[in-house]
C-alpha cells in the first residue's frame, strides 16, 4: 500500500494511477465530479455503497402540494446549516491545484454544495444549481439563501436544529411535523420560492449544459471524478468526449455507467486518487 496526504491507495490503485497520469500528462482536462467527491466533506452520497434508499423532492410534488412544500423548506431549512458549514476535502482541494497549475481546464460538477469554488477552483460549471441562491418561480428575482433563512427563523422560531441531523446529498434533511410551517413568499411579487438547484423532474438550463459541454469539447482528457453517471446530464458529457476519442478516467468507489467506455476506471476513494495526481501533474 502507498500512503498519500489523503490516505491510503493500494497496489492495484497505485498502478491503475500511473496508467491514468500517462494518459493525462500534457494534455488539457476538462473534470466531471459527482456527489463522491463531497463524501469526504460528510455530505452523504445518494447512491454510494450503505446509502438510504430515499425519493428526492421532485419539482410536480414542490409546485403541486403545499404540505410537500413546507415539509421540504423545513427539512432544507434545517440541512442548509449543516450543508453550508461544511468544507472542502483534499479531493476538492487537489482539482483547484489541478486547475492552477493548467492541467485541468476547469470543473463540470453535479453537486449543489459550491465546495469546488470555496477550495480555489476559478472555473466552475454547476450544472445542478447551487444551494446558496433562491429564485422566484414567478418573478425571477434571485436571493440570497442566507437572507431567506433569516425570513423563515423569524417565521418559524420553533424551528431549531436537533443537536444531530440526518443530512442528504441535497442539503435537506427528513421533517414531518410541518403543519405550522410558514413557508416565505417572494418579497417582489409574492410568488413561489425555490433554491436554484435542478429538482428530479426538472432539466439541465440549456445555458449550464452548453457551458460544460464547451469545457469538454476543449479538453483533450476527461477526468471523472465521485460520479456513477446515472443521471443524464453526465452521460450526455461522457458521450462527448467518447466520441471525440479522448482519454477518459474514472475514479469512483463502486460501479458507474460509464466503466465500459473508460480508458482507466480506478475503483478508490476520489480525495486519495485525486491528491495523488495532483502531486503527479503536470
Amino acid at each position: 500500500m502507498v500512503v498519500t496526504d489523503a490516505g491510503v491507495l493500494d497496489a492495484a490503485s497505485l498502478a491503475l494511477l500511473d496508467a491514468a497520469e500517462e494518459l493525462l500528462r500534457g494534455r488539457s482536462v476538462a473534470v466531471l465530479t459527482g456527489a463522491g467527491v463531497s463524501t469526504d466533506s460528510g455530505i452523504p452520497d445518494y447512491r454510494g455503497e450503505g446509502a438510504p434508499v430515499r425519493s428526492p423532492m421532485t419539482l410536480q410534488t414542490f409546485l403541486g402540494d403545499e404540505r410537500a412544500r413546507k415539509r421540504y423548506w423545513a427539512g432544507s431549512h434545517l440541512g442548509w446549516r449543516r450543508f453550508s458549514a461544511a468544507g472542502p476535502n483534499d479531493g476538492h482541494r487537489a482539482l483547484a491545484a489541478l486547475e492552477a497549475a493548467g492541467v485541468a481546464n476547469g470543473v463540470v460538477t453535479q453537486n449543489v454544495d459550491g465546495l469546488h469554488l470555496r477550495a480555489g477552483s476559478r472555473h466552475v460549471v454547476d450544472l445542478h444549481g447551487s444551494m446558496d441562491r433562491v429564485r422566484c418561480l414567478t418573478c425571477g428575482q434571485s436571493f440570497a439563501r442566507e437572507d431567506i433563512a433569516a425570513r423563515l427563523t423569524a417565521a418559524n422560531p420553533w424551528l431549531e436544529a436537533p443537536d444531530a441531523v440526518s443530512l442528504n446529498p441535497d442539503g435537506d434533511v427528513d421533517v414531518d411535523a410541518v403543519d405550522d410551517m410558514v413557508v416565505p413568499d417572494c418579497s417582489v411579487c409574492g410568488g413561489v420560492l425555490k433554491p436554484e438547484v435542478v429538482f428530479f423532474g426538472e432539466f439541465v438550463p440549456p445555458q449550464k449544459f452548453a457551458e460544460a459541454s464547451a469545457l469538454v469539447r476543449r479538453a483533450d482528457a476527461l477526468l471523472v471524478a465521485g460520479s456513477s453517471l446515472v443521471v443524464n446530464s453526465g452521460i450526455r458529457l461522457l458521450d462527448q468526449a467518447v466520441k471525440r476519442r479522448i482519454p477518459v478516467v474514472i475514479v469512483n468507489r463502486g460501479a458507474t455507467k460509464g466503466d465500459a467506455r473508460a480508458s482507466v476506471k480506478i475503483d478508490a476513494g476520489t480525495s486519495e486518487v485525486l491528491s495523488a495526481l495532483a502531486a503527479r501533474l503536470p
